[in-house]
């Protein structure tokens, strides 16, 4: 099993930045990916960004690309997603996500096997 636990969410202006974390406990996978999604209300989850593991292969969403950047620290497992340039439309709960065992990263939220808990984003006009 694995524990994801999302850190990082807030209000924030148009225009400006937040970095969200994902930390993970328990088992390690040789081979996974740790992706994020986002859901806002009344609307489907969707793909923001994913990592691979190992390696350094990275996957975003058209509309967030250019904007946030998906990063992880080796040491500790962690996953941050920088997201600058905010939009009020990005307004969503972000989710965590990891599936394993695999080198190319799904875009749709059925195929990863663990979840973190989410954290609220929130960008005021």
């Amino acid at each position: 099993q694995v524990q994801l636990v999302e850190s990082g969410g807030g209000l924030v202006q148009a225009g400006g930045s937040l970095r969200l974390s994902c930390s993970a406990s328990g088992t390690i996978f040789d081979m996974y990916i740790r992706g994020w999604f986002r859901q806002a209300p009344g609307k489907e989850r969707e793909f923001i960004a994913a990592i691979s593991w190992p390696g350094v292969k990275t996957w975003y969403a058209d509309s967030v690309k250019g904007r946030f950047t998906i990063a992880k620290d080796n040491r500790d497992r962690t996953v941050y997603l920088q997201m600058n340039t905010l939009k009020p439309e990005d307004t969503a709960i972000y989710y965590c996500a990891e599936v394993r065992a695999i080198t190319l990263a799904p875009r749709t939220w059925p195929e990863y096997d663990y979840w973190g808990q989410g954290t609220q984003v929130t960008v005021s006009p």
